[in-house]
């Protein structure tokens, strides 16, 4: 299992994350490239909300074909094009992520390669040691 390692002697996080995550040895890790919010149907919604909720269910799908699941992320890489949107980013990202939270950055972007596109979000994943055929 993943530790989750936050020292006394810093500042806490500003918000549900932890500083940083240690992962035991012999631990297989996946690494996904940015998600949007866009649907299999090429759908994309107009609130950061129902991005991230599609951007998760895209993380959800690769970590299941890997066979993991949303508590094996131990980083998250989001990115959002205006401040307007964190709290909207937040509010799913700590819904859908475990406790221990996984160390997390937030980014505020000028855009992404469609306009209408206002959260992006990466992770990675650490997990048993034993491969999914």
């Amino acid at each position: 299992m993943s530790r989750p390692i936050t020292p006394a002697g810093i500042r806490p996080p500003f918000a549900r994350y932890s500083h940083a995550v240690e992962v035991p040895a012999g631990s297989r890790l996946v690494v996904c490239s940015g998600q949007l919010g866009i649907g299999p149907d090429e759908a994309v919604p107009d609130t950061v909300e129902g991005q991230a909720e599609l951007c998760f269910e895209n993380i959800r799908a690769i970590l299941a074909a890997a066979g993991m699941d949303l508590s094996h992320i131990i980083r998250i890489n989001a990115f959002v094009t205006g401040r307007e949107h964190l709290k909207g980013y937040m509010a799913v990202r700590d819904r859908v992520v475990a406790d221990p939270p996984p160390a997390s950055t937030l980014m505020i972007v000028s855009g992404f390669s469609r306009p209408e596109f206002l959260v992006e979000v990466e992770v990675i994943a650490a997990g048993p040691a034993e491969a999914v055929e």
